[in-house]
């Protein structure tokens, strides 16, 4: 699906009005877990559906639609994301290059950093019980896989180091690998995506030229 598109790095500040401009209607990988969900008895998932609402709309107003603007916690993540990288850089002799937003085609995704010329970055600053949990689970949280199978695929990449960091914890580094199965999965579940918000991206076009 991708093979024949270059990827292109754009470099704004994540979460900064210009990223959130360059992600408007464009399936991201950190929403691959979205595109991948089945319902009820493998029905459609509601949540699928509403993204794809979400982004076709965006693509027909050409801006992002309002989103969460997060709580507490969230900020505090924001806050801690430099330290957890400065850490990473430090205990494993890395220079992380920040980036913005990585389209490649219909697609795109939001590494928290390059690493070299093969590797990304993907920071969790999750809250210390939650921290914990990872630490002694001792693996990729599954809820996160879609996300950086998906970053490796969108830049093809051959790894991503999952960092999970909080105050006063250890912290938690795992080296994640292509999955060329699991990747083949879902590219048939992001291309079918990419297809279906085409054609309703195309048949609101048309409601809107009607009126």
């Amino acid at each position: 699906m991708l093979r024949n598109f270059p990827i292109q790095i754009l470099d704004h500040e994540q979460g900064s009005e210009e990223w959130l401009a360059s992600r408007a209607g464009v399936p991201s990988s950190s929403e691959f877990a979205t595109i991948m969900a089945k319902g009820r008895g493998g029905g459609e998932s509601k949540t699928r559906k509403t993204y794809l609402y979400k982004l076709a709309a965006e693509r027909i107003m050409g801006k992002p639609t309002q989103t969460w603007a997060g709580n507490a916690h969230t900020e505090r993540g924001h806050e801690l994301e430099p330290e957890a990288r400065a850490l990473y850089a430090m205990l494993h002799d890395a220079d992380p290059q920040q980036v913005g937003f990585i389209r490649r085609g219909p697609v795109g995704c939001s590494p928290d950093s390059l690493v070299g010329k093969s590797g990304l970055l993907e920071i969790k600053t999750k809250l210390p019980h939650l921290q914990i949990e990872v630490l002694e689970a001792g693996v990729l949280p599954p809820e996160h896989k879609a996300q950086v199978q998906g970053q490796l695929w969108v830049t093809d990449r051959e790894w991503v180091d999952f960092f999970s960091y909080w105050p006063g914890l250890p912290e938690f580094r795992i080296r994640v690998y292509r999955e060329p199965i699991y990747i083949a999965e879902m590219s048939t579940d992001v291309q079918q995506f990419c297809q279906e918000l085409d054609a309703l991206t195309e048949r609101l076009s048309k409601l809107r030229e009607a009126a």
